[in-house]
């Protein structure tokens, strides 16, 4: 990832970017509505600072224009048409992966005691649950084998980590706002 204060920087030039063009659209918002806004230009724009690189990123930039409310938006916070989400299984990775469980399972001529065996088979269920849940949180997870799904997560919480830094620096700057008008 990049520099971590170009990116929040990025972001809040963004975001207020598409705060305004989402009100300037839509004069008065009920408080769903606005909370819908603050979301979806938060969303776009922290996609739009990873420049489409990441998966996640293509997912939340699909996401938000398959609603045609929110088309107009995705495309002035991006500067041009939403991209097009295409399936993003990696084949050949996945072939290897299959090949060596295969390989696995031939060379297992060994005599494994039982306990073992249950303990390594609910270890592997709760590895899938809660790799099922990850890929249901990640945005465009449902569509990433395991490697990538950790990698992208680690994207994904950093770029979660610097927008939520981003808010926290304004409530605090407009409660100074408040408290001190000049």
């Amino acid at each position: 990832m990049r520099n971590i204060n170009t990116v929040k920087q990025e972001f809040l030039k963004k975001w207020i970017w598409g705060l305004r063009k989402y009100s300037s659209q839509k004069k008065n918002m009920s408080l769903l509505e606005r909370k819908k806004a603050i979301k979806l230009s938060a969303d776009l724009a922290m996609a739009s600072t990873r420049n489409k690189t990441t998966r996640w990123s293509k997912a939340l930039i699909a996401n938000a224009s398959k609603n045609s409310n929110n088309k107009v938006l995705t495309e002035h916070v991006l500067g041009s048409s939403p991209p097009v989400r295409k399936s993003s299984t990696n084949y050949s990775h996945s072939r290897r992966i299959r090949s060596c469980r295969k390989s696995l399972r031939r060379n297992r001529a060994v005599h494994i005691p039982k306990d073992r065996v249950v303990a390594s088979f609910i270890a592997r269920k709760l590895v899938q649950k809660r790799t099922r849940r990850l890929k249901s949180l990640l945005p465009g997870g449902e569509f990433m084998d395991d490697v990538s799904l950790v990698e992208e997560t680690l994207d994904y919480v950093q770029s979660l980590r610097a927008q939520v830094e981003v808010m926290r620096c304004l409530v605090t700057a407009s409660e100074l706002m408040i408290l001190n008008p000049s």
